[in-house]
């Protein structure tokens, strides 16, 4: 099974004692958007993304100083990103198969990589998939990685003969796949808080939750999807009355 998350806003930069060769797969493609970012002075950016000054400065600063091969400031991207997500996730707890075992059947979603494994080494940065910036090929992102996101996950998913792609992912970034194209199972999974008298889903609370399940498929090494309907990190339970077999809801 393979799983995929999102990347993270904030990032922990201290170094880690895990070493890693393992390079980004679509060098090019984060060169050229990077030559583009370079253009925007700091005002710019912070329109662009969104952001306040501090965070604009902060990545006006990065994207000048990124180079590609790297030198220097990098680190596997799972140490890299901070969060919810991630502190959920918790990679220090695991051992070292179950490192091996994430870098294989798992993938994070990025708006500058396009598709990174775990231990690929990258440099900080802020870039969201949602970012409206214009290329030549196309007027965001989503335009911009077109069917690159799509072929590499098949790729991962034909070489682990894979049945199933596990979305823990944002809408913002599973929007980068062409889901139609996939050539296995998507499941999404759903995580439901009860808030006076209906379920809803809160993000903060599904963050964490999307890390806890990540990290749960990992340490129990799970292939089948029924396997993780057995789930109940963090007070969460599977329902099976909301529950349909591509989309899986838990509830507390």
């Amino acid at each position: 099974m393979k799983v995929i998350i999102s990347p993270a806003k904030k990032l922990n930069e201290k170094s880690c004692a895990i070493k890693s060769k393992s390079s980004i797969p679509f060098s090019k493609d984060s060169e050229v958007l990077i030559k583009e970012l370079k253009n925007f002075s700091s005002d710019q950016l912070k329109s662009l993304m969104g952001v306040s000054s501090s965070i604009a400065n902060l990545n006006k600063q990065r994207f000048n100083d990124w180079s590609y091969p790297f030198n220097g400031s990098s680190k596997p991207a799972v140490f890299m990103f901070d969060g919810a997500v991630y502190n959920e996730l918790d990679v220090q707890s695991l051992n070292e198969q179950d490192i091996l075992y994430m870098q294989d059947n798992l993938r994070i979603l990025s708006g500058l990589h396009g598709v990174l494994k775990p231990l690929d080494l990258i440099k900080p940065y802020r870039l969201e998939m949602g970012t409206k910036l214009k290329t030549q090929r196309g007027k965001n992102l989503y335009e911009f990685w077109g069917n690159k996101i799509t072929h590499a996950l098949n790729v991962a998913i034909q070489k682990s003969s894979s049945k199933f792609l596990l979305n823990l992912a944002s809408n913002e970034y599973f929007s980068s796949i062409n889901s139609s194209n996939i050539n296995a199972d998507i499941v999404d999974v759903k995580f439901l808080d009860k808030k006076k008298d209906a379920y809803k889903t809160i993000s903060f609370f599904a963050k964490k939750a999307r890390g806890t399940m990540a990290a749960f498929m990992l340490k129990n090494k799970i292939k089948d999807i029924n396997n993780l309907k057995s789930f109940s990190g963090l007070g969460y339970l599977y329902d099976s009355d909301r529950s349909t077999k591509n989309s899986l809801v838990f509830i507390r």
